[in-house]
C-alpha cells in the first residue's frame, strides 16, 4: 500500500518514489505519494513523474481503489513505466494550493454553522469557482448568512494554526465532536484529526493550510434548499 505523504505534510511538492505496479500501461502504484486521490469532496491532484532517463509522464488523474492510490499517466509513445522504476514526482502546486485554501475554509465555515445551528455536513464539493457545503437542517433563513460569513472571516483573520494528530478509531469514538459529517467517522483503524487552533477539530483526510490567514476572505455567494432536511451554501475565496 502506498505511503500517503500528504497526510503529514501538505506542502510537500516534490519527492522520489519507486513504481510498485503498472496496469494497462498507465495506472501506476507508487511506494509513496503526495498526490491526493479524488475523494471527500476534494478533487485529485495532477502533476508529473519523471524517470531517471529523463522521460516524463503527466499525471492526469489520481484515485483510491481497493485501498491503493492509483495514478493515471499519459504515456509517451514507445515508453512505459515498469515495476521497479525510480521516479521523481512533482505536484501541480497551484492547483493543490487552491484546494488547500478551500478545504480549510470549508472547515472554518462549517464549524461556525455547526456551532450556531447544530447542523452536520451531508456533502461538499471543492471547486475554485464555486465551492459548496451541504448541511442537514430543517430550516435556514437567508438573513443569517451575513453573520456566518462575518464570524468565519473573523476566525480566518485571527490566524489560527492548523495541525494534525493521529488517533485510534476507539479513541475517536469517545470524542463525538470529531465527526461533523452526518454519516459519522470514516471506517479506518487510525483517524486523522485536523485541528484549527482551539477553535475546532474534526476527522478529515484532506489537505490543509498551515494557518487560517492563508485562506484569504470567505464570501458566501448563494444559498439553496435541496430537499426537506438539506441546505446548500456556495462560497468563493477572495
Amino acid at each position: 500500500m502506498s505511503e500517503a505523504l500528504y497526510l503529514k505534510d501538505c506542502y510537500l511538492k516534490t519527492w522520489n518514489a519507486v513504481v510498485e505496479s503498472v496496469d494497462q500501461g498507465k495506472f501506476v502504484i507508487l511506494d509513496k505519494t503526495a498526490f491526493y486521490p479524488n475523494g471527500g469532496g476534494q478533487p485529485n491532484d495532477t502533476g508529473k513523474m519523471a524517470r531517471s532517463d529523463g522521460k516524463e509522464f503527466k499525471v492526469v488523474f489520481v484515485g483510491k481503489f481497493g485501498g491503493k492510490i492509483s495514478h493515471e499517466v499519459e504515456t509517451p509513445a514507445g515508453s512505459e513505466l515498469k515495476n521497479g522504476d525510480r521516479v521523481t514526482c512533482e505536484l501541480d502546486w497551484n492547483r493543490r494550493y487552491v484546494h488547500m485554501r478551500y478545504h480549510t475554509a470549508c472547515h472554518v465555515l462549517s464549524s461556525v454553522i455547526n456551532q450556531k445551528t447544530g447542523a452536520l455536513i451531508t456533502g461538499n464539493q471543492i471547486a475554485a469557482n464555486k465551492t459548496r457545503i451541504d448541511f442537514s437542517l430543517d430550516y435556514m433563513d437567508r438573513d443569517v448568512l451575513p453573520g456566518f460569513e462575518s464570524e468565519a472571516n473573523k476566525i480566518v483573520q485571527e490566524s489560527h494554526p492548523v495541525s494534525f494528530d493521529f488517533i485510534s478509531r476507539k479513541d475517536a469514538l469517545e470524542r463525538p465532536h470529531l465527526a461533523m459529517l452526518a454519516k459519522g467517522l470514516p471506517e479506518h483503524e487510525t483517524i486523522r484529526v485536523v485541528k484549527i487552533g482551539e477553535f475546532n477539530e474534526q476527522a478529515c483526510g484532506g489537505t490543509h493550510l498551515k494557518g487560517t490567514k492563508e485562506i484569504g476572505r470567505i464570501k458566501i455567494t448563494d444559498f439553496v434548499n435541496k430537499g426537506k432536511n438539506n441546505r446548500r451554501i456556495y462560497f468563493v475565496l477572495e
